[in-house]
């Protein structure tokens, strides 16, 4: 039996192929296709290593925090007033002082021979006077002798003149004698004038003479003094009662007027001087309330000076502490402090995001229903507190972020919650 060959097998298997082919890539292209219209596989995160918080509606009470010292309200630096040399340091920092409290001795031969130059012209200025004073008296004595013989003289010429008046009345004797006499008493009283004009300019002279020089006299004491008070003055003292807070000079130191020797300060009176950040610091006025930390008690305060510098970040805000010191406050102590900004009436707000700043927009996480999956949420922040941010949009009362730092997943719009 022969085999007849069929011509059109061939043919049909070549159109099977194609067509199978063609299924087959279809397949490939509709598989690819699906494949990418899938959304990514949402990471899983621990929820024990996020932070969440639920917005909520209500009173916020808007505040700033800062780090700070108790430092003293004033402090009195002690400086030299003279040069000198500091020979010795009698007290530590710490210790408690009163005003005639002598801090620090110092050495200064070159004052030293001024005062005892000084003293030495005082006491050459006093023996001057009492030279010039015996002087201008033996001259003032010799002046009312000349006065006292010139009067005795003129008494002598007035009787003498009475007595020939009544022997010329009487024809006695003549007139020229009368003449005579009469001259005379005229000439002696005008000497006796002259006399007395003497002695008043005499006694003036002698007034102003001694008062010269006694003026010469109280300028070398006075000199004398302000030589002694500084001499005295060597030896450094408080001024005020309180606390040494600090030595600025050793033994052995040379220094000039004006150098600072030493600092004491009032433990009584202290304030707090907080740092906050400068990017907090906008909203702090004088006069808002504050509460200080000590560690050992919390003191109510008031702000009293915001410093118009920012250092490294930071602004300096002084605080004063309005109640009781708790034991143990002392200069340098480190605080914490709250200041109040404001209280705002129910608003919309929620915890402070890691990266959250005031009037912006940010990016959170948001819970979904069911606790399993968080999405990527834009969340417009109003203004900001020390642990709570007004919510102007993109979250509802109720709604749960995430607050912690998210950074890891940027690149994801949505993640898995592994409880």
């Amino acid at each position: 039996m022969v085999d007849i060959p069929r011509k059109d097998f061939a043919r049909k298997r070549r159109i099977k192929r194609v067509i199978f082919s063609i299924l087959g890539l279809a397949a490939v292209a509709a598989i690819t296709y699906g494949l990418s219209r899938l959304e990514p596989a949402a990471p899983t995160v621990e929820m024990g290593t996020v932070f969440p918080d639920t917005v909520k509606r209500g009173p916020m009470l808007r505040s700033t925090r800062g780090l700070g010292t108790l430092v003293p309200e004033s402090i009195n630096f002690i400086p030299a007033k003279r040069e000198g040399r500091v020979v010795n340091r009698l007290l530590l920092p710490g210790s408690e002082v009163q005003p005639e409290t002598v801090l620090i001795e110092l050495n200064s031969p070159q004052l030293e021979q001024e005062v005892f130059n000084v003293e030495t012209q005082l006491k050459a200025d006093k023996t001057d006077y009492e030279a010039i004073r015996v002087r201008l008296e033996n001259e003032r004595l010799t002046q009312e002798s000349a006065k006292a013989e010139v009067q005795s003289l003129y008494e002598q010429a007035k009787a003498q003149l009475q007595a020939d008046e009544q022997l010329a009345k009487a024809g006695l004797i003549d007139q020229l004698t009368l003449t005579k006499s009469r001259v005379t008493a005229q000439q002696l009283e005008t000497r006796l004038k002259l006399e007395d004009e003497r002695l008043e300019i005499r006694t003036k002279s002698v007034e102003a003479q001694l008062a010269t020089q006694k003026s010469k006299i109280e300028q070398s004491q006075a000199l004398y003094e302000l030589r002694k008070q500084e001499l005295a003055d060597l030896r450094v003292r408080a001024g005020i009662s309180g606390v040494l807070q600090q030595l600025e000079v050793e033994v052995g130191q040379l220094v000039t007027a004006g150098t600072v020797l030493a600092r004491v300060s009032d433990p009584r009176r202290l304030k707090a001087a907080l740092r906050v950040p400068e990017t907090q610091v906008r909203d702090v006025q004088i006069g808002q309330h504050a509460e200080i930390d000590t560690r050992n008690g919390i003191i109510p305060g008031t702000v009293i000076r915001v410093d118009p510098a920012s250092i490294e970040g930071t602004v300096t805000v002084d605080v004063r502490l309005d109640g009781e010191l708790p034991r143990g406050a002392r200069p340098d102590l480190s605080v914490d402090g709250m200041i109040e900004l404001e209280r705002l009436d129910d608003v919309l707000y929620v915890g402070r995001p890691v990266y959250g700043q005031p009037e912006s927009t940010i990016s959170l996480f948001k819970i979904q229903p069911g606790g399993q999956y968080a999405v990527r949420t834009q969340v417009e922040l109003g203004r900001g507190s020390v642990n709570h941010f007004e919510i102007r949009g993109g979250l509802q009362e109720g709604d749960q972020v995430i607050l912690s730092d998210m950074s890891a997943w940027d690149n994801y719009d949505r993640i898995r919650l592994n409880r």
